[in-house]
């Protein structure tokens, strides 16, 4: 089974992990803000000293791909690509709404009272009552794809008319007070977490579904903002 590195910035925290064998054996992060320029490239030599000290070598970089922070995409996918380079490993990416949503599930699965079937959506806040989104169910299984949504009291009603919807992520927060339904159910403290990865970026290893390191770029889904409103 291989030694994976995997790198989230998509959002304020900036967080790796290291796992072998799908486990997790190191991990690193710091909620402070947007320092990933700062941090990141210590949070990895970190974890490669760990490695060494194990006598172990990475086989493959996973990186969060995206939407989210244009400058934490940025930082996190060019320092992804570096070291396939540097070290002739394979570069895996892995939705940032995908691994919101894999924390979620786990923490359902650890609450005594659920029926099944519910949808899970992922928000990442982009600005004012903007969010980018997206709809899984519990296999993961993309049920509506991402988007850039302006949240006002219909929104989603289609989908919450029919079943219960899970919301989380730092986009939730503000829609809570919009949308009002009672099939809505809002998780507090699900954040885009690098431990969060390992599942999908192994499965993507044994899969052999690795990047182009050349030419990956991360998945915005919107334009950069440039006014001091944008969050990058």
């Amino acid at each position: 089974m291989p030694t994976i590195l995997h790198i989230e910035t998509s959002t304020n925290i900036c967080s790796i992990a290291i796992s072998e064998n799908a486990q997790c054996v190191f991990a690193k992060s710091n909620d402070e803000g947007l320092n990933h320029a700062r941090l990141l490239s210590l949070f990895i030599d970190e974890g490669l000293q760990f490695l060494k000290a194990r006598g172990k070598k990475l086989d493959a970089v996973a990186v969060s791909s995206g939407p989210g922070s244009y400058t934490g995409l940025r930082i996190g996918v060019s320092t992804a690509k570096g070291l396939c380079y540097g070290l002739d490993i394979p570069l895996i990416a892995v939705s940032t709404l995908e691994i919101m949503s894999i924390a979620a599930l786990r923490l359902r699965s650890a609450t005594a009272h659920h029926q099944g079937g519910e949808i899970f959506c992922p928000m990442i806040d982009a600005r004012r009552m903007e969010v980018f989104a997206a709809f899984f169910d519990e296999s993961l299984k993309l049920i509506r794809p991402i988007s850039a949504d302006i949240i006002d009291e219909n929104s989603y009603r289609d989908i919450l008319e029919k079943q219960t919807v899970y919301f989380f992520g730092n986009g939730a927060e503000k829609c809570k007070s919009v949308i009002a339904h009672p099939n809505a159910v809002f998780l507090d403290n699900i954040a885009p977490l690098a431990e969060n990865m390992i599942q999908s970026a192994e499965q993507k290893f044994a899969e052999k579904q690795f990047e182009d390191t050349a030419y990956f770029e991360p998945f915005y889904l919107k334009e950069f903002y440039t006014d001091t409103r944008s969050k990058t």
